[in-house]
C-alpha cells in the first residue's frame, strides 16, 4: 500500500493524458485548455513539494498523509463529476497537491523505520515499482477511456484515494517523532540560503528544464498523434509508456556508469542527450518530417537523458549545503515541478501542438545545458570540485 501512496501523485497525471482529446469534446473545451489539467496539475505537485515536509516533521508523517489522501479524494470525486473545463481544472490542481503527499513522504517513511541498509533495498523497490506505474498508467487511462468512457479514469483515482485513506487511517502507524511546531523562521532562512546560492539556482533551473520539459510533449501527445497523424487514440498509451520506460533505462544506466564516469561527467553527457533530442524534434517539425517513428526516436532520445539528467542534478543540488538536505530536496523539486508546469502550458499556444512541443522543448534543452554548466562553475568556487 506504500507504493500506492507514494504513486497517487504522479499516477494521477500521466493516466488522465490519453483521455484529453475525448473529454474535451465532451466539456467543450478546446486544446489548450485541456492541457491546463495537466499543467495545473503539475503545479499542485510543485507547492505540495513545500507543503508537506515540514507539516509532516511538526504533526507526524500520518496525519499529514490522511490530509493529502482526504484532499487527494475529494478533489477526485470533484473531478469525475465536474461538468465544465473550469471545475475540472481546479479539482485537477487540489487532486494533486493532496496526492503529492504520499509523494513527498513515502521515502521519508522508509528512512524512518528501516536501517541505511535495509532502507536501500526497500528504496530500491519503491523506486522500480514508481518507475514502472506511470508507463502503465497511459495503458490503464487509454482502456478505461475507450472501453467504460474517460469519467471512469477518474473514477478510479476516486477509488485508489479513498482505498489509501482508509488504509493510513486503519494500519500505518506514525514513524517519526513529531515537533509539534512548524519552525517557520528556520525554514526561512534555510530557503533564503539555497537561493542565495547561484549553484543551487543553477542545478534546479537545469534539472528542471532538462527533466519535466518532458510533460509539455506528454500533454501534447494525443492531440499530435490523434488530430495531427491521424492515429487511433488507444495508440497515444503505447507511445508515452515507450517514453516513461526510456527514462527508467537512462535511470539503470545511471546505476551502472556512476562511479566510473562520475557525476558530472555523466550529467553533462545525458544532458547534451536530451539537448540532441529536443533540436532534432524541433528540425523534424519544421521541416514537415514529423511522423510516430521520428518523433518518438528524437523524444526517445530526449527522455533517455531526462533518466541520467535527473538524479545526478538532483544529488548535486542537495550537496550544495549538506545541513539543509531536506529543504534543499523540496525546493528542487518544486522548482522541478514548476518548471513542468510553465513547459506544459506554453505548449498549450497556437493551433500546432507538435510545433509548440517541439519550441519549448528544444529551449528549456538549451536553457537547462546552459544552467547545469554555470551551476557547476560557481559550485567550484562555493565548494569542494565533485567529479
Amino acid at each position: 500500500m506504500l507504493v500506492l501512496i507514494t504513486l497517487a501523485g504522479t499516477l494521477a497525471m500521466h493516466i488522465f493524458v490519453p483521455a484529453l482529446p475525448i473529454a474535451g469534446e465532451a466539456l467543450g473545451a478546446d486544446n489548450a485548455e485541456m492541457q491546463l489539467t495537466i499543467s495545473l496539475y503539475i503545479l499542485g505537485l510543485a507547492i505540495g513539494q513545500l507543503f508537506y515536509g515540514p507539516l509532516s516533521d511538526a504533526l507526524g508523517r500520518r496525519p499529514a498523509l490522511m490530509l493529502g489522501m482526504l484532499i487527494y479524494s475529494v478533489a477526485g470525486v470533484v473531478a469525475w463529476q465536474a461538468q465544465s473545463v473550469e471545475t475540472l481544472i481546479t479539482a485537477r490542481f487540489f487532486q494533486a497537491f493532496g496526492g503529492c503527499a504520499g509523494l513527498a513522504l513515502g521515502r521519508a517513511m522508509i528512512r524512518d523505520t528501516a536501517a541505511p541498509d535495509r532502507a536501500v533495498q526497500r528504496l530500491a523497490v519503491l523506486n522500480l515499482v514508481v518507475a514502472i506505474g506511470p508507463a502503465m498508467a497511459p495503458l490503464v487511462g487509454s482502456l478505461l477511456t475507450t472501453t467504460l468512457g474517460w469519467r471512469t479514469v477518474l473514477l478510479a483515482l476516486c477509488l485508489m484515494g479513498a482505498g489509501n485513506l482508509l488504509f493510513v487511517w486503519r494500519l500505518m502507524p506514525e514513524t517519526a517523532q513529531p515537533s509539534g511546531r512548524v519552525d517557520l523562521p528556520n525554514l526561512a532562512h534555510e530557503y533564503r540560503t539555497l537561493l542565495r546560492s547561484p549553484a543551487f539556482i543553477g542545478y534546479a533551473i537545469g534539472g528542471g528544464c532538462v527533466t519535466t520539459a518532458m510533460f509539455a510533449f506528454v500533454a501534447s501527445a494525443p492531440f499530435i498523434f490523434v488530430e495531427q497523424l491521424g492515429k487511433p487514440a488507444s495508440h497515444v498509451a503505447y507511445y508515452l509508456s515507450l517514453l516513461i520506460l526510456s527514462i527508467s533505462l537512462g535511470n539503470f544506466i545511471t546505476n551502472r556508469t556512476i562511479h566510473r564516469i562520475g557525476l558530472v561527467r555523466l550529467m553533462l553527457s545525458a544532458s547534451l542527450l536530451s539537448l540532441a533530442g529536443g533540436i532534432s524534434m524541433l528540425v523534424i517539425v519544421l521541416a514537415g518530417w514529423a511522423s510516430v517513428v521520428t518523433l518518438e526516436a528524437s523524444m526517445l532520445l530526449f527522455t533517455f537523458g531526462v533518466g541520467m539528467t535527473g538524479p545526478t542534478a538532483l544529488t548535486l543540488a542537495v550537496g550544495i549545503n549538506p545541513r539543509v538536505v531536506g529543504s534543499a530536496a523540496g525546493l528542487y523539486g518544486f522548482a522541478q515541478m514548476g518548471i513542468g508546469a510553465l513547459c506544459t502550458g506554453l505548449a498549450g499556444l497556437g493551433d500546432n501542438p507538435a510545433q509548440a512541443a517541439a519550441i519549448v522543448l528544444a529551449i528549456a534543452a538549451v536553457i537547462g545545458q546552459l544552467a547545469l554548466r554555470t551551476a557547476l562553475r560557481f559550485d567550484r568556487q562555493e565548494g569542494p570540485n565533485r567529479r
